[in-house]
């Protein structure tokens, strides 16, 4: 007997059964919602989070529990049904006006609006690599900072993922890789209920999940009847005892368990199930028809247990983190400044440790820049992480000395790695293959865990390939710093399917995301001060493969303009301009040389640097007019990429100088001439404007 005075089984029952109808009548009272999830997966949730998720209501940003991702973030209505009975800051109240305007119970969780709800999930397996970020970043903090007696990082991530999830690629290749980096503390119960929202899995998914996973490197359990809650407990200690591998439990449910006539069938996938199968339901599953909302006292007492268990964990560790402060007071330091809320790193001396580039004709590749500034601040700024997608001796991303984030078995080699510093669980450098997509959805998963910041690096046109998760990443406010090089027609003889047009424009067009492309490499170091201090948005930086000249800064504006999204480089030479001459990255260095060519011509321009449309754009109106007076109407926009979104700033009489076709194969320099990126025709496309 259970201290409610009901066996345990009894007791069990009732409490899966409060969590099946709190989220069918959920979605009922919305007429909106995903009830199928939560009728067939409750038994997993409740074994999950009542007998091994660490966590702490009342704190739900607690640095070392445990993280849970509900991947398929369609069945939201069973982690509100969690969260609420948790004890969690979710009154029932906000259940009743689930999807309705004004609430914190959307169709899909939203991070950063309900409390308790780590990602934005929905667009499927994203939450999948966003978890193995998540499982990264733990091993990553353990290795740096857990000495011994003291494992201050130790917690496990665990989600709930579904036929769908596991169908979308990024779900594959964040799969992969999680396999190949032995995250043994990464868990998935998988809803293998073989129907999807039209059909069942036979019409499309066939394979054998277990033996895919196993041929990743994943250790797998099959748990044959969803409903078995000792079965789901044996597995779930099983994978726990796993440490060099993820685990996959493929629990085999029921969507829509207990439904009479919708059990199994797609149709209780993504519709409620209307009034008159809900009340069958509930008569099937011995349910009370009324009142909605039904949460017995002896379930609610029960299901906050849970939470009481969690606040005694959170109480033990940081009796823990204050014995580890006096042993190990600089580690214990550092770390503290990694958690959320504090500042990574000191940034005097992060700052401090960024340098300065002397004028030079020759210049160097932005993208080389970035290198030399990304590297004299590593030293200073441990929290930064990251790679590329297999990408680093042409993204020049690397951190030097920095050591290789590799697997267990790799380490112990105890060999030299590509950063010259090493293999180890503690190395900053992330290879993340060629799995561009895994590699976004994971750098969410890294910054949303809290005590990294991640950075990610591809060539500029491949940015397609992970768009999804940048746009999440934009939606969540999380810190991530893109790096995309070789950013325009000009990188050459690759040719058009390697030659970024229309990325720049498509990127800026996603809300809260800021696009940085720098002109040269002073313009560079003051992006990565941007990127480091925009702690809730994620920043883009769209860097040249060619070398651009390093701007004379005794003669032009100080690079610091950048911080305000585009800014006066050089003013007519009378200081009575006529004409506004605009460049991004490398078309910068142009417009100063046609702004000269003018001027012999009798043409007073002047040049601004515009390398931030987002910054710009969040500037007072007075600063913006400053720099684009609007009685200055000739105005002329030169940019190697497509010419949308320009018109804001060129206005109706303004012209724009750009590409609006696909590149084609031949040298940097060819490319630019034929295309037009000439000082001839830069003074070409400015002669008629004069007239505005």
């Amino acid at each position: 007997m259970t201290s409610s005075g009901l066996p345990a089984a009894a007791l069990d029952g009732l409490c899966i059964n409060t969590l099946r109808f709190l989220s069918v009548d959920t979605v009922q009272n919305a007429n909106s919602g995903h009830p199928g999830l939560p009728l067939g997966a409750a038994p997993m949730a409740y074994v999950l989070w009542t007998r091994f998720l660490r966590h702490h209501p009342a704190n739900p940003h607690w640095f070392d529990r445990d993280r849970f991702v509900l991947s398929a973030g369609h069945g939201s209505a069973l982690l509100y049904s969690l969260l609420h009975l948790a004890g969690y800051a979710l009154p029932l109240e906000q259940l009743r006006h689930f999807r309705q305007w004004g609430s914190i119970t959307p169709g899909h969780p939203e991070r950063g609006l309900t409390p308790g709800v780590e990602l934005t999930t929905g667009p499927l397996g994203q939450g999948f690599g966003n978890g193995v970020g998540m499982a990264i970043t733990e091993a990553n903090l353990a290795a740096r900072y857990n000495c011994d007696g003291f494992d201050i990082v130790n917690h496990f991530t665990y989600g709930i993922v579904s036929d769908g999830d596991l169908m979308e690629g990024v779900a594959s290749e964040a799969a992969s890789l999680a396999g190949h980096l032995q995250l043994g503390k990464l868990v998935y119960l998988y809803d293998d209920n073989a129907v999807t929202l039209s059909a069942g899995t036979g019409m499309t998914f066939t394979e054998d999940r277990a033996q895919r996973f196993a041929a990743y490197g994943w250790h797998t359990q099959r748990v044959e009847d969803g409903n078995d809650l000792a079965a789901i407990e044996q597995a779930l200690h099983a994978a726990r005892a796993e440490t060099s591998r993820p685990s996959l439990i493929l629990v085999r449910t029921h969507l829509g368990y207990g439904s009479p006539n919708k059990q199994d069938s797609f149709e209780a996938h993504g519709s409620p199930l209307g009034v008159e199968e809900v009340r069958l339901t509930k008569q099937n599953l011995g349910w009370p028809e009324k009142p909605s909302f039904h949460v017995p006292e002896s379930a609610r007492l029960h299901w906050l247990e849970a939470g009481a268990r969690g606040e005694r964990a959170e109480a033990e560790w940081l009796e823990k983190y204050s014995a580890y402060e006096k042993a190990f007071p600089a580690l214990a330091r550092e770390l503290k400044q990694r958690m959320p809320g504090a500042a990574s790193g000191e940034p005097a001396e992060w700052e401090a440790a960024i340098p300065r580039f002397d004028a030079d004709d020759k210049g160097m590749a932005t993208r080389i820049a970035s290198s030399k500034v990304m590297n004299a601040i590593a030293a200073h700024y441990p929290a930064l992480i990251g790679g590329s997608a297999d990408l680093d001796p042409s993204t020049y991303t690397a951190l030097k000395g920095a050591g290789d984030f590799e697997p267990t078995s790799i380490c112990a080699l105890d060999r030299q790695g590509s950063s010259g510093g090493g293999w180890s669980r503690a190395g900053r450098n992330l290879h993340f293959g060629v799995r561009e997509h895994a590699m976004g959805a994971i750098m969410n998963g890294i910054a949303a865990h809290g005590g990294a910041v991640p950075f990610g690096a591809t060539f500029l046109i491949f940015s397609d390939y992970m768009r999804p998760s940048i746009r999440l990443a934009a939606l969540m406010g999380l810190h991530v710093i893109y790096v995309f090089t070789h950013d325009s027609i000009a990188l050459g003889e690759d040719g058009p399917t390697h030659q970024p047009v229309e990325q720049l424009a498509s990127l800026r067009a996603l809300p809260r995301l800021v696009v940085i492309r720098p002109a040269d490499a002073n313009e560079t170091a003051v992006a990565w001060r941007v990127a480091l201090e925009s702690t809730d948005l994620p920043v883009v930086l769209v860097l040249t493969r060619q070398s651009v000249p390093t701007l004379d800064r005794a003669r032009f504006a100080d690079a610091d303009g950048l911080r305000r999204g585009a800014y006066v480089l050089a003013d007519a030479p009378n200081g009575k301009p006529e004409l506004i001459l605009i460049g991004t990255g490398s078309e910068v260095s142009l417009v100063l040389a046609a702004q000269q060519e003018l001027a012999l011509r009798g043409v007073q321009a002047r040049v601004v640097s515009m390398p931030s449309w987002e910054l710009f754009d969040a500037q007072q109106r007075e600063y913006r007019e400053a720099v684009l007076p609007p009685a200055l109407r000739a105005r002329l926009a030169v940019e190697a990429g497509v010419s949308q979104g320009w018109e804001r700033y060129v206005g109706e009489h303004g012209d724009v100088l750009a590409v609006d076709r696909f590149g084609a194969s031949a040298p940097s320099a060819a490319m630019m001439s034929e295309y037009g990126f000439t000082v001839e025709n830069v003074c070409r496309h400015a002669a008629p404007l004069l007239g505005a």
